[in-house]
This record gives structure tokens, sequence and C-alpha cells, in this order.
């Protein structure tokens, strides 16, 4: 599935994030999310899981990052997939559709080398439109607290098959 945006293909860059990069995008993930995040279940799975930039996708225009969407490489049950969060988008970028590029241009990536699944916690609403799906309660075990409505899952590959267990480091 490709979203499209209202922004021009030639008005914004989606590239890989690059280490020179980590700076603004951590900066632009603490305005959007605040202090907050850290007690997340999705932190915890960042603190053992492996960033992979490679798969991270940021926009940029005109030399201004606009949005950061970051993955991770993990295992549920005993299986490699990545996770993907957080994704932040500029507060005054945020009805233009660059969110759902960002994610459908990194699942895209992963899918390209080999990767099965992008598993992520979040709104439903907002990410059903970009190919992810609620995961059945109690089939994905993070390592925390979390609504099992909100962990959800897009499987990049038809044979790929269902997720089932903890989410551990990959």
């Amino acid at each position: 599935m490709t979203v499209q945006s209202a922004a021009p293909l030639s008005a914004l860059s989606l590239q890989s994030e690059r280490p020179r990069d980590a700076p603004l995008v951590d900066a632009l993930i603490d305005r959007a999310f605040g202090p907050g995040r850290f007690t997340k279940v999705s932190e915890r799975v960042r603190e053992f899981a492996t960033f992979a930039p490679e798969l991270s996708v940021c926009a940029w225009q005109a030399g201004r990052l606009l949005g950061c969407a970051r993955m991770w490489r993990v295992r549920v049950g005993g299986k490699p997939i990545t996770f993907l969060g957080p994704f932040a988008v500029e507060q005054d970028e945020r009805s233009a559709g660059f969110g759902a590029r960002l994610i459908d241009r990194a699942c895209q990536t992963a899918r390209a080398v080999g990767e099965t699944h992008v598993l992520l916690v979040g709104d439903a609403a907002y990410f059903a439109r970009i190919g992810f799906v609620r995961v059945t309660a109690g089939q994905v075990v993070l390592p925390g607290p979390v609504d099992p409505r909100r962990i959800l899952v897009r499987a990049l590959d038809p044979r790929a098959g269902d997720l089932a267990g903890s989410v551990q480091a990959a």
C-alpha cells in the first residue's frame, strides 16, 4: 500500500536516517512527545532493541526536518521483525500526510531487505490506513503494561504468518 501526501514529491525528500541527523531527530521527538514518552512500553522495547537507521526514514523539505520514523530490530517468539517508533512530525506539518508517507516508506524499505513484519504500539484508526491491523489480544507480549488494542502489526510478506510470543532483543 502506498500513501500519497498533499506535498508534491519534489518538495519532500524521504531518506534513511544518517548519524548526523540524530540530534535533529531527537529534538523533534522531544518536541512531539515530551518527557512522558519515557514511561511508555515502547521505550522499554527500545531499551533492548537494536536501532536500524538504514530502515528509519526522515522527511526533509528545503533543508528542514519535517518528520521521522525510527525502526528497531527485535524478535517475537524467536522470529526477527522490526519495531516502529517513535515517529514524529513537526506540529505545523501534521495535516499534510507526511506521517503516513514516512511510515509507508519505512515499511517498504524493511520489506525490500527481507523483513517480514513491522510491529508498533499506536492508534488503530490512524495506522489502519497504512496497512496495520490489531494483533489478537495476548498473542504478542510487550515488556510492560499496554492496552492490547494498541498493539498493531503490518505483515510485509503475505507468507509471513502471524506473530506470537514475547518481544525480545534481536
